[in-house]
């Protein structure tokens, strides 16, 4: 396909999940180092064309489209599905990150899209070869929101020709429970777990 010029990409933000060990909380709305979880992500996706957050609707620093799921709760792969649904325009390239990582960084995305250049997608990979819910997928990859629902993401994060890309410092962690928040709280942002390392 010949494009006239550089290819634009849009993103999905999840932040929909039940967050059970947290006791229920909004993890969007969590702070970490003055910015909620939810900034942290949309600052990570900053030079997409246009972003979608399926979760509950707040205030924002950008433009952004909010859906959710249906039925909500459906998992991690319906909400891909639904966010891509509502994306205005038509994108090469969708980048996909859950909230609750925030050690992903506009450049963690910039080294996704360049490993999913020839590729179907990409993933971030933990220490241990994980794929972890950052990625950079086609569009075309992602099953139709009624067949995604109670899915596991593990359909969409095998399907096609993709890439690995090791995590760099902390960036693959993700929060789960208060001590995860915490923990990454007390922890510069390039420094990894003791676990990682």
């Amino acid at each position: 396909m010949a494009h006239d010029g550089p290819v634009t990409w849009a993103a999905v933000i999840l932040t929909g999940g039940r967050a059970q060990r947290l006791g229920g909380t909004d993890k969007a709305s969590l702070e970490l180092r003055g910015r909620t979880l939810l900034e942290h992500a949309l600052g990570a996706v900053e030079g997409a064309s246009e972003v979608v957050v399926v979760g509950p609707e707040t205030e924002t620093s950008r433009p952004v489209t909010f859906t959710r799921e249906s039925p909500p709760g459906g998992g991690p792969l319906a909400g891909v599905a639904a966010g891509i649904a509502v994306l205005r325009q038509e994108h090469e390239r969708v980048v996909v990150l859950a909230v609750d990582m925030p050690r992903v960084d506009a450049a963690t995305v910039a080294r996704l899209l360049a490993a999913a250049e020839g590729v179907d997608a990409s993933w971030l990979t933990d220490a241990a070869g994980r794929r972890q819910l950052a990625g950079v997928v086609r569009p075309s990859l992602v099953p139709e929101a009624e067949d995604a629902v109670g899915a596991p993401m593990r359909t969409l994060m095998s399907a096609g020709d993709s890439q690995d890309v090791p995590a760099v410092g902390s960036e693959a962690e993700d929060v789960d429970s208060w001590a995860d928040l915490s923990r990454l709280r007390r922890r510069p942002p390039g420094e990894s777990s003791p676990s990682q390392t």
